[in-house]
């Protein structure tokens, strides 16, 4: 007999009355897109299209790829991956000689399904050759505007919180949000090359009340901290911008120029979600091979597995110029400009959930 497929109680999302209450999310979308593409056309960027197969879908721990075979007309076989960002085809382009580029991507990242995450999803990523990682801040302050006064919204929303697209963000380092949130001294269990103490870290996370387990590391505390006590409080009333992450958070991000502890990362908030993670670009193929290696280290320690690192990319970086990027959560930006309250409100065609 074949196997019994369990589907969930509400209806499909192609009936007509489900679609009916999801179809004004989806207008607005479209016209956010609109949108958003004569802001970065009006600024001379290049609308790029990167494949999604690739032969390496990043290489951060915590980040799942779904794997596929490719198979040559001859039968030879090479295992391929569908990316979890656009990162490492965009910043090949920089290399190959592009200044300021932007793409709407569908990525894709298994394991991850709820409210915010949905294993395909579309990711606005732009770049800009020769400019540094504060230029990206005021892009989203302008892009935040734009999503809501296209939608018709004076204020972002998600289940009961708010925030202010209209307001200049608030600019906040992660070392100022660990202290003010969860009082502990971030920076005091990082050395001056980087390096982190498990121990310092872990007696403030327990001070704090935050549960330390067996085996945990120090980019475990860091971020259960981060999950349970800073990202509810970000992005209230008006977004947030939590800057300079620790180096040892920010594999492909640059350390900055007054303090070798922390780098050129930061993420964008609003009413408690994550909507963007920039970076000022990290160049050196020796040091980003050694992250990716430690990285995928802590990859197999936690899930058993590792991803290949692109060697073509490693050899990209040597070309490419200065720059920054930044990727953004584009379904999760409609949310918030439209209010929807699950990220399949705002899919055309959410992936189907089934069980056999």
């Amino acid at each position: 007999m074949p196997p019994k497929t369990a589907h969930p109680a509400a209806s499909p999302w192609w009936t007509p009355d489900v679609h009916a209450d999801r179809r004004g999310f989806l207008l607005a979308r479209g016209r956010i897109q609109t949108a958003l593409r004569g802001f970065f056309a009006e600024r001379d960027f290049v609308e790029v299209d990167p494949s999604a197969l690739q032969v390496s879908p990043g290489n951060e721990a915590h980040l799942h790829a779904f794997g596929t075979r490719a198979i040559g007309p001859d039968g030879t076989e090479l295992p391929l991956y569908l990316h979890t960002s656009p990162e490492f085809a965009c910043k090949k382009l920089l290399a190959a000689g592009e200044r300021r580029i932007s793409c709407f991507a569908h990525v894709y990242r298994n394991r991850e399904r709820g409210a915010l995450h949905h294993p395909e999803f579309t990711m606005l990523e732009w770049y800009r050759a020769g400019e540094s990682y504060e230029t990206l801040m005021n892009d989203c302050a302008a892009l935040l505007a734009l999503a809501a006064e296209t939608a018709g919204a004076m204020r972002l929303t998600f289940r009961g919180k708010d925030a202010d697209p209209f307001r200049e963000p608030e600019r906040l380092t992660a070392a100022e949000a660990f202290e003010r949130f969860a009082g502990i001294d971030l920076l005091g269990s990082v050395d001056a090359v980087g390096e982190t103490d498990f121990a310092h870290l872990a007696a403030q996370a327990r001070a704090a009340g935050i549960r330390v387990a067996d085996g945990d590391v120090w980019a475990d505390l860091y971020s259960r901290v981060l999950v349970e006590k800073i990202e509810p409080k970000l992005g209230m009333g008006r977004a947030t911008i939590l800057d300079q992450y620790p180096v040892s958070e920010a594999a492909l991000a640059r350390a900055t120029a007054h303090d070798a502890r922390v780098a050129e990362r930061f993420e964008l908030y609003a009413c408690g979600v994550e909507l963007a993670n920039a970076f000022g670009e990290l160049r050196d193929p020796a040091e980003q091979r050694r992250r990716f290696e430690m990285e995928m280290t802590e990859k197999m320690r936690v899930y058993g597995e590792r991803y290949p690192v692109d060697e073509d990319f490693l050899a990209a970086l040597a070309l490419m110029p200065e720059a920054s990027g930044i990727a953004l959560g584009f379904d999760r930006l409609v949310m918030l400009a439209t209010g929807a309250s699950r990220i399949e409100q705002v899919l055309w065609a959410p992936v189907a959930e089934t069980v056999s």
